[in-house]
């Protein structure tokens, strides 16, 4: 699909950024213009996620990726606060901790001269963390490679992606008489059945450490000040909580929230927080293994900042100030957008460059080719962090690099995926030089939930001295 879409796009839409083709009788507007996109993604009303979402729906419900217009804004505004910058510093620690279990786990791979997928230890890697930080909770996803939870998630995707190519299974009602239906709905009772058992867990410990908490208050009030005062981190003020606990604090009335609303949003922020990350670490891990001048570059900036000593765990201010690779992660994004196509369904019609796209039209912003328009980014297939430097990012059209959309329907959670690749990155390439087994030019692309390759992306890794 992705490559049918793509090569659309460029037999037909190269000058003038636009492209119109059917699914069906679904039409499809294709988009690979900055200007164009900015229209689109910027709209106040034009904020519906496109019709092939529903796809997701069985699994993630309507929670903030795919839910409509009005919900969507009281989600927004409600769980916008759970990605606080500050909350962030509070993540770093477990951040550090999961990237040196990598660390450990790809020791295995030492002296593997015919190298190893690098998407397999970044999906299971971001899987660790999102649950950890996110969610609160450990599953040790590196260790348990084989877990039921990870496998259905890997077998859900691979049946929608199936039924995204196929446009003839997208009703329900056919889909039911194929043989995936049973294997998804088996997948569907997994996924659902941890995120309930997580929210069960995690209620239990909430209401604990809210308990103690209220008793930490009385013992203050009556001068009794010999113990230490409860972790605010866990209860206390609203800019510290994780992301469970605050929906779990607004479920507990019953009003706000539902269970089958958390768990809307528990699957959610799995998946997106999961699914992308990985991509893109793996992605910069790979291009990383092409280019060794700019990797070289970038461990010298980590050990400049962090210290020669592989073991010491960056802080927050460390990542932060690890601005060249940051440009790598950027440029990474930029080549290899972990979500290479965006769509909306249109409730109003618009007028772009004279063309009119009547309302509901499904509008499909092209990143994977907006990103590599020569306008704004000169020889575009060639691999240069140095694009994202402040002085090259100046006069630069603001949509013309979106890997984590834009708008006001932008990716809520890019800061935290961004602060988690530091982590991960600085600690690989602290540890093992990376050399990339395939040319870029073999790879074979193609759109899955998000962006992957035919046979994955292989490294090997030696021991730096």
């Amino acid at each position: 699909m992705f490559s049918t879409i793509t090569g659309a796009r460029m037999l037909y839409g190269r000058r003038q950024g636009f492209n119109r083709v059917w699914a069906g009788l679904k039409p499809y507007v294709l988009i690979s213009k900055a200007s164009a996109a900015e229209r689109i993604l910027s709209s106040s009303k034009n904020i519906e996620k496109g019709r092939d979402y529903d796809l997701l729906k069985p699994w993630i419900g309507t929670g903030l990726l795919t839910s409509h217009a009005v919900k969507w804004h009281q989600r927004r505004k409600l769980l916008t606060p759970t990605f606080h910058f500050k909350i962030l510093s509070n993540f770093v620690e477990v951040f550090n901790k999961q990237s040196y279990e990598l660390v450990r786990q790809l020791e295995k791979q030492l002296g593997n001269e015919d190298g190893f997928d690098c998407t397999i230890y970044a999906t299971l890697t971001s899987l660790d963390i999102i649950c950890e930080t996110a969610m609160g909770f450990p599953i040790n996803a590196l260790q348990k490679s084989d877990s039921e939870y990870v496998q259905a998630h890997e077998k859900i995707a691979e049946i929608i992606l199936d039924r995204l190519q196929k446009f003839w299974l997208r009703p329900d009602w056919i889909f039911r008489f194929t043989k995936s239906y049973a294997e998804h709905e088996r997948c569907l009772k997994v996924l659902h059945d941890f995120a309930y058992n997580m929210i069960r867990e995690r209620r239990a410990l909430y209401r604990q450490r809210k308990q103690e908490a209220e008793q930490e208050k009385e013992k203050q009030a009556a001068g009794d000040t010999g113990s230490e005062a409860t972790d605010q981190g866990t209860v206390g003020g609203r800019r510290q909580l994780a992301f469970l606990d605050l929906l779990l604090e607004l479920s507990e009335d019953g009003q706000l929230l539902t269970d089958d609303d958390i768990r809307e949003e528990v699957d959610t922020f799995i998946l997106g927080g999961h699914d992308t990350t990985a991509t893109a670490l793996a992605w910069m891990l790979y291009l990383f293994g092409t280019a060794p001048a700019v990797q070289e570059q970038a461990y010298q900036e980590i050990v400049s900042i962090v210290g020669p000593d592989p073991a010491r765990h960056p802080t927050m201010a460390e990542l932060t100030e690890m601005r060249y690779l940051e440009c790598c992660i950027k440029e990474s994004l930029r080549l290899f957008p972990s979500i290479p196509m965006l769509s909306r369904t249109l409730v109003q019609e618009v007028d772009i460059d004279g063309y009119h796209i009547p309302a509901g039209t499904n509008a499909v912003i092209m990143v994977y080719q907006l990103h590599r328009d020569p306008q704004y980014f000169p020889n575009p297939e060639k691999f240069n962090p140095d694009r994202f430097l402040p002085e090259a990012v100046v006069g630069r059209h603001p949509y013309a690099f979106i890997p984590f959309s834009a708008g006001p329907r932008n990716c809520i959670g890019q800061k935290f995926g961004a602060l988690e690749e530091k982590a991960v990155l600085s600690a690989v390439i602290r540890h093992y030089r990376i050399e990339a087994v395939h040319r870029r030019e073999d790879l074979t692309l193609y759109g899955d939930l998000v962006m992957r390759t035919k046979d994955g992306l292989k490294i090997r890794l030696t021991r730096r001295d």
